[in-house]
């Protein structure tokens, strides 16, 4: 008696209508799931959100295998549905791979919802199978957002300076409009020597600056806080950078904002992993070789370098001790991103070590 219910078609039964709503809405959350499957595999080259999308796109899969919903299309009328020649006032627009997601993160979990609410009233032991899918495609949504969305910010910023306080205020602005007139797009002010009051005037200093070379030639230069959020939203710095000492990435998130640049240090796979699924920007991955300025108890190994850069859409930058001897070395692991300290800031000439730097990571992409 079970194995013929499930043979019939379910329009057979009643509720047509609910199980059309079901057919289409399973159509439509599959689609939007392949084409997010196909963004981070192909265009993001991320294995982690691969797996995430496939897996869920597999799960709604089997959902939909199971039981009655598998006999959905029959109740399927492409040619009675009134919708079917309705258009959108004003759909949403596909500029950019952030766009690409966002649409269709929305598009499947209204589908998902829909599914979720239809399925209760025919086939109510589903529903909260469907609503599980929606909750993981949120968590893979803003994952692919951070991705995408740290590769269109930091788009062809490849040098990242990190700045300490210098001797005094006019030391440390000169410094800043150097590094910027030399054509670095992107400073990390970071120093732990130096008093919160100090630290706040210094970053106030580097983003007035960074707001002047703005007016002048239309491009603004990144200023990133090293560890202190609270600093990097009261003086308006782009964003804030993190080490597993400091607030989890979650919580930084939470005091700067949705629109804030995040980075999160990692020093291995495992926390590179989690830096990007609790939605970082962009990672910190090192240190790759001894320093001038601090000493390190060990090296991240070859294969995580190569791994970060293979696997995590994040952008990544290798940071301690790098060199402009040492960039090629890191390009042959995929590395094309940098942080550096002492190389730019203690060189004879900063500026010439800075465009050293970016012209060589220039011919390395």
């Amino acid at each position: 008696m079970q194995d013929r219910e499930f043979h019939e078609p379910p329009a057979a039964a009643g509720n047509a209508g609910i199980w059309r709503s079901i057919d289409a809405s399973a159509n439509r959350a599959g689609e939007a799931l392949r084409v997010l499957e196909d963004v981070v595999r192909f265009v993001l080259d991320d294995e982690r959100l691969t797996a995430l999308a496939k897996n869920l796109r597999h799960d709604l899969a089997g959902l939909l295998a199971a039981g009655p919903l598998r006999f959905r299309a029959a109740a399927r009328n492409v040619g009675g549905d009134v919708g079917a020649s309705i258009e959108a006032a004003a759909a949403l627009r596909r500029a950019s791979v952030t766009d690409l997601i966002a649409a269709n993160a929305a598009r499947a979990g209204q589908a998902l919802r829909s599914l979720a609410e239809a399925a209760a009233v025919v086939v109510p032991e589903t529903a909260a199978g469907f609503e599980r899918l929606r909750y993981r495609l949120y968590e893979l949504e803003r994952a692919a957002l951070a991705a995408a969305g740290g590769r269109e910010r930091l788009a062809g910023v490849t040098l990242c300076v990190l700045v300490d306080g210098r001797r005094d205020a006019a030391a440390f602005a000169a410094l800043v409009e150097t590094l910027f007139e030399a054509g670095v797009r992107m400073i990390q002010l970071r120093d732990k020597a130096i008093g919160v009051p100090t630290l706040v005037e210094r970053a106030r200093s580097a983003v007035a600056i960074a707001r002047r070379h703005a007016e002048r030639t239309g491009e603004r230069p990144l200023v990133i806080v090293n560890d202190r959020a609270d600093v990097a939203v009261a003086v308006g710095a782009d964003g804030v950078h993190t080490g597993s000492d400091d607030l989890p990435t979650a919580l930084v998130r939470r005091v700067i904002g949705p629109g804030g640049l995040l980075g999160r240090t990692a020093h291995d796979v495992a926390e590179a992993e989690a830096a990007a699924a609790a939605g970082a920007d962009y990672l910190g991955i090192g240190p790759c070789f001894p320093s001038a300025t601090k000493d390190f108890g060990a090296f991240a190994p070859r294969e995580f370098l190569e791994r970060v850069a293979r696997t995590i859409a994040l952008p990544a930058y290798a940071i301690g001790g790098i060199t402009l001897e040492r960039l090629d070395v890191l390009a042959a692991l995929g590395i094309r991103r940098v942080a550096v300290g002492a190389a730019v800031t203690a060189a004879a000439e900063p500026a010439a070590a800075a465009r050293a730097m970016i012209e060589r990571l220039d011919r390395l992409e």
